[in-house]
């Protein structure tokens, strides 16, 4: 193992690999930056200049691309409530409420430094626990996975700030959006309208571009006399309180980083849904709950540490097993295999030295986040100073690209238009647009895994509490469901005796 692991140092740090990991890092920024180009695009569209590298290199380009990507899309999020990826959308309502009390530096350095520090979490975990963790996940069955998803749909009551039962309503309205395609499992078209372009359902980055930017956008071409951001003349540090926000929120950085690290091994989870999951834990668990929704950094730190630290989680089934944790891993796995570092238990024995390098490029991605995330958020900064006539609509057509992007075609343009304008309407009757997302994200998942288990149980509901993990996530689901009517009945049982 010792000479494994020098190999792999000199792997890393050679001149050409540190090239690479820089361009890598400068690319990520970029991608992760702007609306519609998600992490797995970003992977994608490193995939063909892999061909012509070296195993390591290959995989440090990817390792530090995707890290940078996620981190960045919480910068378009806060300074202009345009989230550059689905991970961020999670927490972008709070960073934004933050912008508009002229704290984005402190927002935005919570979302870099806590980003690092839950990604190098997930990287610690990764090089620890990679098999015992791996092999917990491959037990999940299609009866755990719904019930993670009931537990996710959850959040939706706690995210909503004032009104838990418009929070609700929100949710049920991107659930049913989430129906549009072809029916599951008989393949029949529902709620298409006819339209071919939605029989794949409803594109959501373009909806999620929308339902954020184009309400907001809607929203100051309706208010021309609103107050504009407070600004900071100077750019200020970003790092300045970071130290103290850290020891006061220790305890949501420990917690976010394991949810993420451990919904990440889930295969097929990812870092969108353990960003959600962490927001609404913090909200939940907060002793100033009440402050969560007005520009409050708790669920930034929690939430930003999980979805980093879920997407080195994802590595973990993929390397151990073969079997992608989401989809850049997905697209990893096709790497590997072309490269001849063939995933699976044999990795380590076979390719020990590659697979030591890639470990160490999750530490030095993470590391390399704090100057490059810093120097992407001094030049960002810059966007509050425009005036608010020329910034928007330069917005606007930052939107459309973004949405046209996604598959080449107008439709995602309408879709984006539609849902903003519903957004706009929504918020404007105090209905918030966040559960109407998570019910977007998780709506297709949630009917794909109850359809696959009633089929495994033949039409029993009891299978759902058939296996052990399943009935621990079952009745824990419920108990969260029924928490605050039990709640409710205990106190009014108690009042008569006080």
């Amino acid at each position: 193992m010792p000479d494994a692991l020098l190999t792999a140092f000199g792997l890393v740090f050679d001149p050409y690999v540190l090239a690479v990991i820089a361009g890598a890092s400068i690319f990520g920024l970029f991608v992760g930056a702007i609306p519609g180009l998600t992490a797995t695009m970003a992977t994608a569209l490193l995939v063909p200049v892999t061909f012509f590298m070296e195993p390591v290199p290959a995989i440090a380009a990817i390792v530090t691309a995707t890290a940078m990507a996620i981190f960045a899309g919480d910068i378009p999020g806060c300074l202009v409530r345009m989230p550059g990826t689905p991970a961020s959308a999670a927490y972008t309502d709070e960073a934004y409420a933050m912008t508009r009390k002229g704290q984005a530096e402190v927002a935005l350095g919570a979302g870099l430094v806590f980003s690092v520090l839950g990604g190098i979490f997930g990287s610690v975990v990764l090089v620890l626990a990679a098999p015992a963790l791996a092999e917990v996940a491959l037990r999940f069955s299609s009866f755990e996975y719904f019930w993670l998803v009931a537990l996710g749909l959850t959040c939706a009551v706690f995210i909503s700030t004032n009104d838990p039962l418009k929070g609700l309503i929100s949710l049920f309205l991107g659930l049913g959006v989430s129906l549009a395609g072809l029916d599951n499992p008989s393949g029949y078209p529902r709620l298409t309208f006819g339209s071919t372009e939605l029989l794949g359902g409803v594109s959501f980055i373009p909806a999620m571009i929308g339902m954020f930017a184009v309400s907001e956008i809607i929203r100051w071409a309706s208010e021309p006399d609103a107050p504009a951001f407070k600004v900071q003349r100077s750019i200020g540090n970003v790092f300045t309180g970071m130290w103290k926000m850290t020891v006061a929120y220790r305890w949501p950085l420990v917690r976010g980083s394991t949810v993420g690290t451990l919904i990440g091994a889930l295969p097929g989870a990812g870092a969108d849904i353990a960003a959600w999951i962490s927001y609404a834990m913090s909200k939940r668990l907060s002793k100033t709950p009440e402050k969560f929704g007005t520009g409050h950094p708790e669920g930034i730190v929690e939430s930003g540490a999980s979805n980093n630290a879920a997407l080195s989680g994802a590595w973990i089934p993929a390397l151990v097993f073969g079997i992608p944790g989401d989809s850049i891993t997905a697209i990893v796995i096709g790497v590997l295999y072309m490269k001849g570092m063939n995933p699976g238990p044999t990795i380590f024995m076979n390719n020990a030295p590659q697979l030591y390098a890639v470990f160490i490029v999750f530490f030095l991605a993470n590391l390399l986040m704090v100057p490059f995330g810093w120097a992407a958020i001094k030049a960002a900064k810059q966007i509050l100073r425009m005036p608010r006539n020329i910034m928007m609509p330069i917005i606007l057509l930052f939107c459309i690209v973004g949405a046209f992007a996604i598959n080449n075609t107008a439709a995602g343009v309408t879709i984006m238009l539609v849902f903003g304008i519903v957004a706009f309407l929504m918020e404007s009757n105090g209905f918030p647009v966040a559960p109407a997302i998570l019910g977007m994200v998780l709506g297709a998942l949630l009917e794909d895994t109850f359809v696959s288990s009633m089929i495994k149980a033949d039409g029993s509901l009891l299978g759902f509490f058939s296996r052990p993990i399943s009935a621990t996530l079952g009745v824990a689901a419920i108990l969260v469901w029924f928490a605050p009517l039990l709640m409710r009945t205990l106190r009014r049982w108690q009042a008569p005796a006080a």
